[in-house]
């Protein structure tokens, strides 16, 4: 942990305790130097790994050397045809299909900006970032344009590229998969958008062009990633292709002991267009010549076990909804995990009673990271060499580094809780024209403030104890909501849990639980009284509400937010 004196990145390693519990091999600093783009990285591995599987989809494949060719064709068009300098914003709204690499590739290749866009969003919030961004283009799944049709008066946006589940699969089942999305399913609203343009007319025109060679450089801008903010509405954090590359630099080190270069296939069930999918799967596996199979639709487990038995995956990552729920999937336990060689888990905490049910039936354990949209998003993972679940989202990976503070800003000392706080190459340069945000979100020297209350052990081991804002105040007495969900789902009974706070009167917060059952019996006192058994007694809940399901965000982290709302 950095010293008392705050001198942070500029103290020696010596400050850096957690770097004893590093695997051989790892580094602790990288070079952020090495390539000098996401575009330098790409184009070098598509001709190291140019004959190789790349990205799966629906059966079929596209291998290194088509991501190139496509994306080029996909660039030339945004150059040539749509005039687009470099710098302009190209966003891209939809789920894990294989045009995804395709269009954010093409864009940055073009050294234009990405601005990822989640499917499911409301007129209001989809008019508000793209109004905020500035996009002059967007790429949208057809399913999902008639909600950009609504808004297209109001926004800035220019073309519209529109593309069907099926374009980039194989024929016939490119038109198979369409007609029936289409007209069987009926998952396409009605939408009407003058002068759009398809996805493969693009690449068609793109064909006959050639891509304008830009220079993009580690300060120019990748992506405009937004995530939420204290005003209600959502904030671009600035990623600069150098805050990507020293991520991938970070990651690709921290997994090199284990993964061979050109010999990975890696589950892509999380949204690509979340940070997390973004950096940890689509682009690190990129990097290193690995085979992302994309999961179009990973609420439907009995189809994603499918196609776990499809593939022989060697590293699967996701959040602990999504392993909660595979591992009570008919049929996962019949799945082959005999390549699997690693388990990740993000975005949420894992929850002890997933993390072993996981490893049973896999018989991998799940190596817990932690991120922010800010940071790229690796800050810390646990060791590679770890096969137990130990509640800890790991040691800060290297050339990063952490320091737990109080409210007033001053470092505090190792067990004691505090606001997590991180410097390094990976964090964002700040919010997309919100400097009043930005001022609020970074300390002095680089230094982020997390908004995640943590501790850290003498080993450099951090413990998450819950978001900052989440916080319950009981009696005097912080309680956290992770350790009360963690607790309830320990209940053979209970699938999920989510822990709010309510206001009371005499003792600050009173705490209230969320249940979803496993078992349909199970009642108000059984939870009560299985909590008490592990739990202090201001901690316990004392209103207990069953619930079909829980609100979630896109990745599956439960939304305490709207359980308060």
């Amino acid at each position: 942990m950095a010293d008392k004196k705050g001198k942070g990145c500029e103290g020696s390693a010596m400050d850096r305790i957690w770097l004893k519990q590093y695997p051989p091999g790892v580094p602790h600093d990288i070079d952020i130097h090495e390539f000098s783009s996401i575009k330098d990285i790409l184009e070098k591995s598509a001709e190291r790994f140019s004959s190789l599987p790349a990205y799966t989809n629906m059966g079929t494949t596209l291998r290194y050397r088509d991501v190139d060719r496509l994306s080029r064709q996909f660039g030339a068009y945004l150059q040539t045809v749509l005039g687009l300098e470099k710098g302009d914003r190209v966003a891209v709204m939809m789920p894990n299909l294989l045009q995804y690499p395709i269009a954010v590739f093409g864009a940055l290749r073009a050294g234009m900006t990405v601005v990822n866009v989640n499917p499911l969003y409301t007129p209001r919030e989809l008019e508000h970032q793209l109004n905020d961004s500035g996009a002059k283009v967007i790429v949208v799944l057809e399913n999902f344009a008639y909600t950009l049709s609504s808004v297209l008066k109001s926004i800035p946006v220019s073309t519209v590229i529109t593309t069907q589940i099926g374009d980039c699969l194989s024929f016939p089942k490119s038109v198979f998969i369409n007609l029936a999305v289409k007209y069987v399913k009926k998952m396409v609203p009605a939408w009407q958008i003058a002068d759009s343009v398809t996805f493969n007319e693009v690449l068609r025109v793109g064909a006959r062009s050639s891509l304008v060679e830009v220079e993009v450089q580690a300060g120019d801008i990748a992506f405009l990633q937004y995530t939420g903010g204290t005003t209600g509405v959502a904030k671009g954090a600035v990623l600069t292709h150098g805050n990507m590359v020293a991520n991938l630099q970070q990651s690709s080190a921290w997994l090199s002991p284990l993964l061979t270069e050109g010999g990975e296939v890696v589950i892509t069930a999380l949204p690509l267009y979340h940070i997390f999918s973004l950096t940890a799967n689509c682009l690190t596996f990129m990097k290193i010549g690995g085979e992302n199979v994309l999961i179009t639709n990973p609420r439907d487990f009995s189809a994603f076990v499918k196609t776990l038995k499809a593939h022989p995956f060697t590293v699967i990552t996701g959040v602990n909804t999504l392993f909660n729920a595979l591992t009570n999937t008919s049929g996962f336990g019949d799945v082959d995990f005999s390549h699997l060689k690693l388990t990740i888990g993000g975005g949420m905490a894992v929850q002890r009673t997933v993390a072993e049910r996981w490893e049973k039936i896999t018989g991998i354990s799940i190596i817990e990271a932690y991120g922010l949209t800010e940071t790229s998003p690796g800050v810390s993972i646990n060791p590679i060499t770890n096969r137990r679940y130990n509640g800890s989202i790991g040691v800060p990976i290297s050339s990063t580094w952490v320091s737990l503070r109080d409210d007033e800003g001053r470092m505090l000392e190792v067990g004691e809780v505090g606001e997590l706080c991180v410097k390094g190459p990976q964090v964002m340069h700040g919010y997309w024209n919100r400097p009043d945000e930005t001022t609020e979100a970074m300390l002095d020297n680089g230094w982020l403030k997390t908004g995640d209350m943590a501790r850290m052990d003498e080993n450099g081991f951090i413990f998450i104890e819950d978001r900052k804002k989440d916080m319950l105040l009981v009696s005097g007495f912080n309680v956290y909501p992770n350790e009360v969900e963690s607790v309830a789902v320990a209940h053979s009974g209970v699938l999920e849990a989510a822990c709010i706070g309510l206001p009371g009167e005499v003792d600050g917060d009173i705490v209230k639980l969320f249940v979803v059952r496993q078992d349909p019996t199970l009642n108000t006192d059984q939870i009560i009284a299985h909590c008490q058994e592990s739990l202090a007694a201001y901690k316990v809940p004392k209103v207990v509400e069953f619930r079909d399901e829980l609100p979630k965000t896109n990745v599956g982290k439960i939304l305490r937010r709207a359980l308060r709302e």
